[in-house]
């Protein structure tokens, strides 16, 4: 008996150790769907010191999920023909499983003609070997995708795109629609986007470097117009990721999502940095002294100038005190503020010439800004250092917002108006703040008649006017007579951890305002100023309409404002669009507003895919989120009588100057003490769309005030009310009462 049992015991412990061992493969995680890329040079991987030399396939890899792993077989120089003598088909055929994704892309190298290891003609060997990829794919139960050739860049003297491919692209379309393969037409996607970026612009996709930059390989310079930067390389991969979206394959429920949960990872904006020489010239040795009295504006005009004409480089400003007029910047030039250095502008209007130029969104004649650049390519400022703007020269400051002590200070200097309320500094100062269209060209200001008011015509500090290929870091900018920052017109523009700082009583002191501008990133800035904070804006009435340059693919990232009158803002000069915005982990502390989207009847435009996540808030002095098409261009926050006022409702003719405000998704937002929660106030003739608010908590003496909403949509929303005040709730259409 004891020896059955133990037989019987062994019996039972086989069977126990089938059974976990079935179960163990019976749940084995599934494989990763594999995508294999087979290519040239264009899609391949690259070795470290060929950065910044980047093929496609290499951001492409990132756009999937987990669930999918890339394996990149491209190499460079490859063609149909060489790829396979060579024996590198037979690696990734012979891995291939079923439901695999080959994708294939050739063309450059077949068609070097004098190469008899490459060449393969169009017609004939090309088109045969493409099917024979095709249907060896297919026979281990693969996918085959057929990719066009990506363009190369060239342009004739008249700046007329020039085809480089000849029937490669063509044949590649036929084979795939014979095989009934997918095709992905990268050679009209890539040939769209450089024809529409020009002759110039479309440089940046490529592989284009000046000599001696810090890349060792590249030395001596390239402008190659076949091979990728990374931007290049990244924007290839997004065309890619977005036609495999646009299509019905499996695949495209594999593409990653970005932290907006609406959006894929290849939807988020990429923005294009310069880069520049080595040569560094020092402000020093064009005459510039460390001096309190000596203007050092002609001494680093010329290092500004002579460094352009050199091919580019660093200025550089080191430590010490530099006192100077207004400079130009150059193409190709970065201004570098060593740490220790203070750029301190002059106080004085004599140094400042009238100008030209814009203000709020329309054509005006202005005094000449501290720093400016105008149709510039590759610019900017780095450094630790600092620039001041000597802004306390230019602004008017009103009594309410001083301490007794501080007016008393102030008034012994400059003049105050009829009613002893504001302070200006100088008589021609005030002169021009009787005329509400004080240096507006079509009020008829020209150069020649606005001497009379040149001081209350303040500058913005930095004016930024279409260049492309911007990046301002990490210098502290501050007193700024007006607008801090202001890129206009401007392409690839990166602002990176900036200060900007301004006293809170400084009139239209914003921080950044980001003027009908395309592809921009603002990442780990920190603001404190005395109007809005990070300003999104695109033209201001019939002149923004007409202008019609949007303000869109904006990134805004781990930033905190501090004092402002709003957070992040859109509007209200917002005439020419803005769209495709994105937000996320930034603080608004102790501003009057959080997010705040304002308009008015005239602007007209569309803001709309406003992405916005994961912002934190408190001591918010007005609402923590408004969205309002009755901006009155008045302080957010009543102090002394000034404030916003309460409008009129009523229904007017939706025209071209009707604004409009939809498709804004909100989520996790978290304000404590705001006066208000949400604020939502359409128009009785234009609603409010397709908003979305989830996952958010609000606290504040009112919940919302929401009136002439449309498709609001509010979804774990919790309002913590800390008052009695009645929350309002009209003239809504398809919305929930919270």
């Amino acid at each position: 008996m004891l020896l059955l049992s133990k037989m019987n015991f062994m019996k039972n412990r086989l069977f126990i150790f089938l059974l976990l061992s079935l179960l163990v493969f019976a749940f084995k995680p599934n494989e990763p769907l594999r995508v294999f890329l087979v290519g040239d040079s264009t899609m391949a991987n690259k070795l470290p010191a060929d950065y910044p030399e980047t093929g496609w396939g290499i951001p492409f890899a990132g756009l999937f999920n987990e669930a999918v792993e890339v394996q990149n077989h491209a190499y460079n120089g490859r063609s149909t023909k060489s790829f396979r003598t060579e024996g590198r088909w037979a690696k990734v055929f012979d891995q291939i499983k079923p439901g695999d994704y080959v994708f294939i892309q050739f063309g450059h190298n077949d068609a070097k003609l004098s190469d008899t290891s490459r060449y393969a003609a169009a017609q004939t060997d090309y088109r045969k070997n493409l099917t024979r990829y095709i249907q060896e794919t297919r026979s281990k139960g693969g996918i085959p995708v057929i990719l066009s050739s990506i363009q190369r860049r060239k342009f004739d003297s008249t700046g007329h795109f020039v085809d480089q491919h000849g029937d490669y692209p063509k044949v590649a379309k036929e084979v795939a629609f014979k095989e009934k393969a997918i095709f992905i037409d990268m050679e009209a996607k890539s040939r769209a986007l450089i024809e529409k970026l020009g002759p110039v612009a479309s440089e940046k996709i490529f592989l284009h470097l000046p000599t001696n930059t810090a890349y060792k390989k590249y030395k001596k310079g390239v402008a190659d117009d076949t091979h990728f930067t990374y931007y290049g390389a990244s924007v290839m991969a997004n065309l890619v990721a977005q036609a495999i979206e646009e299509s019905t394959e499996h695949l495209k429920s594999f593409l990653k999502k970005s932290d907006f949960n609406a959006k894929y990872q290849y939807e988020i904006p990429v923005v294009s940095k310069p880069v520049f020489k080595l040569d560094t010239f020092d402000i020093q040795k064009f005459g510039a002294k460390n001096d309190l009295s000596f203007n050092n504006a002609v001494a680093i005009q010329q290092a500004i100038n002579e460094c352009s004409n050199q091919g580019g480089g660093t200025v550089l400003i080191a430590k010490g005190f530099w006192r100077t007029g207004p400079i130009e910047l150059k193409s190709n030039v970065n201004l570098h503020l060593a740490a220790g250095a203070l750029l301190q502008f002059s106080e004085q209007s004599f140094d400042y010439p009238l100008v030209k130029t814009f203000w709020e969104g329309v054509e005006a004649i202005r005094v000449k800004s501290p720093i400016s650049g105008k149709n510039l390519r590759k610019i900017a400022i780095t450094g630790t250092g600092i620039i001041d703007g000597a802004g306390e020269a230019w602004r008017p400051v009103k009594k309410q917002k001083l301490t007794v002590g501080e007016w008393e200070k102030l008034i012994q200097n400059g003049v105050l108006n009829e009613k002893k309320d504001t302070w200006y500094p100088t008589a021609a100062a005030l002169k021009g703040a009787a005329d509400p269209n004080a240096g507006r060209t079509d009020a008829g200001y020209t150069l020649a008649n606005t001497a009379q008011i040149k001081e209350f015509l303040r500058p913005n500090l930095l004016s930024l006017i279409e260049c492309d290929e911007v990046l301002l870091e990490d210098f502290t900018i501050q007193n700024s007579p007006a607008w801090t920052v202001h890129p206009l017109l401007c392409t690839h523009v990166t602002l990176q951890g900036l200060v900007v700082k301004n006293p809170w009583y400084a009139q239209n002191s914003d921080g950044l305002d980001i003027e009908s501008c395309e592809y921009v990133n603002v990442n780990n800035c920190k603001i404190d100023v005395g109007d809005d904070g990070i300003c999104l804006k695109s033209g201001k009435d019939e002149q923004g309409r007409k202008r019609g340059r949007p303000t869109a693919f904006v990134n805004i990232s781990n930033s905190t404002v501090f004092h402002g009158h709003g957070g992040i803002v859109i509007g209200s000069e917002m005439s020419g669009g803005v769209h495709d915005i994105f937000a996320q982990n930034c603080q608004f502390l102790g501003t009057d507003v959080g997010l705040r989207f304002k308009t008015a009847r005239g602007r007209g435009g569309i803001v709309e895919k406003v992405y916005i996540k994961d912002i934190s808030m408190n001591n918010i002095a007005g609402e923590a989120i408004i969205l309002d098409m009755y901006y009155q261009g008045k302080d957010p926050v009543a102090t002394f009588g000034n404030g916003s006022e309460t409008p009129q409702i009523k229904s007017e003719p939706v025209t071209d100057g009707t604004p409009q405000f939809q498709n804004i998704f909100m989520e996790n937002v978290v304000a404590q003490n705001a006066k208000t929660g949400l604020m939502v106030r359409g128009l009785p003739e234009m609603t409010i769309k397709n908003i979305q608010l989830v996952d958010s908590q609000l606290s504040a003496d009112q919940a919302y005030h929401i009136q002439f909403a449309e498709n609001l949509l509010l979804k774990s929303v919790k309002f913590l009310q800390t008052s009695k005040q009645e929350n309002v709730f009209q003239f809504n259409k398809g919305v929930k009462k919270p």
